[in-house]
């Protein structure tokens, strides 16, 4: 039997004020990887004083690398140090797992979410268009090998200049989430909330084209005097719009903020519609989420999600709020029942097992 190749894995993003899609990727990843005997993981990892959240906490041992997030991120990009075999012994691999790109001499591993920064910088802080401009270059220098969730980020990296044979598309899982009616009716109680909702999940920044959807909102809610809109998610950055154009449909706009993991599974369930209108995403995991619970989805049309759905969702323009409104209620009307039960066959489709041994590959690749 081969000996299992030794993955230095970065989880700095679970310490991340705003942990996101690409903690969950993290996480999920490892917790499938974990499952095999052909990998060996040790995670890599800021100093910090307290443990990550529970739920981003990584399922396998994480060694630190004796900087705080700063000086190390600033250490790693332009210093060469410190290396991850330095203080984890026998690494035959590392794997970046976002932008923070630990220098080494070991065979590197990037994972590339997306490239947005490089379609539309000002959806980005000018501090971050930096730090991703300053990876991308060492992604092309420095990276054996590109892991990307989707064709829509293949295509960015090959125009990015990354060749296309280092560039791997390995998509994400969905989850396998238990959610009963009762888990549903106690959420809707506790938030107070109606029995028909349009739901959106994120972190608010300007790229997740919210005004968009409050606009579309207003014109749904204009011919639909029943339909409500919930929105769900941290405070990002930017000045971003938390209500609909004025109009009597202004109270039927409910922001409620990050919710526990329970409660965000209990929202996907009961929603009547998930609306995803980003302008651009590397693959879009809420999309996937609300599929796999059965909710129909109406996203952005030419992106990554579209990918998603295949032909189990609603294609919309993110920037036509009229395109959006007949897309929901589309959504919302009898296709709902269709739309949704498509939804949840094609997310069975992904499956987070199916990633780590593509993952795993890549490994044993680069390895050699």
């Amino acid at each position: 039997m081969t000996a299992a190749v030794h993955v230095g894995v970065t989880v700095e993003q679970s310490w991340q004020r705003v942990p996101g899609g690409s903690a969950a990727y993290t996480t999920e990843l490892l917790e499938a990887l974990r499952a095999r005997d052909d990998v060996t993981l040790t995670g890599l990892a800021a100093a910090h004083r307290h443990p990550a959240p529970q739920e981003y906490r990584p399922p396998v041992p994480v060694r630190s690398m004796g900087l705080p997030r700063y000086p190390l991120y600033r250490a790693w990009n332009w210093l060469g140090a410190p290396r991850p075999e330095w203080a984890v012994r026998g690494l035959d691999v590392v794997h970046a797992s976002t932008w923070a790109i630990p220098p080494t001499s070991r065979p590197l591993v990037v994972t590339v979410h997306d490239v947005a920064f490089l379609r539309d910088p000002a959806h980005f802080t000018p501090r971050g268009v930096s730090f991703f401009t300053r990876a991308l270059e060492r992604t092309r220098r420095e990276a054996a090998a590109v892991v990307v969730p989707s064709r829509a980020t293949a295509d960015d990296c090959v125009a990015a200049g990354i060749e296309v044979d280092r560039v791997h598309v390995v998509p994400h899982g969905a989850p396998r989430w238990t959610v009963g009616p009762d888990d549903v009716a106690a959420f809707r109680a506790r938030f107070g909330l109606p029995e028909r909702f349009v739901l959106w999940c994120g972190t608010l920044e300007p790229r997740k084209n919210v005004g968009g959807l409050l606009a579309a909102f207003a014109e749904l809610a204009a011919r639909d005097p029943d339909v409500h809109l919930v929105l769900v998610g941290p405070p990002g950055w930017g000045e971003l719009p938390t209500r609909p154009p004025a109009g009597p449909w202004e109270s039927r706009v409910v922001s409620l903020g990050r919710l526990s993991a329970a409660d965000l599974h209990a929202a996907y369930a009961a929603a009547s519609a998930f609306c995803f209108p980003s302008t651009w995403e590397g693959f879009g995991l809420p999309v996937l989420e609300a599929m796999s619970v059965g909710t129909p989805v109406v996203t952005s049309r030419g992106t990554s999600m579209a990918e998603v759905v295949g032909a189990a969702g609603v294609l919309v323009d993110p920037a036509d709020p009229a395109d959006v409104a007949d897309g929901l209620e589309r959504a919302l009307s009898s296709d709902g029942t269709t739309l949704g039960a498509a939804g949840r066959a094609r997310s069975a489709q992904f499956r987070w097992a199916d990633a780590a041994e593509q993952h795993a590959a890549v490994y044993r690749d680069a390895a050699r």
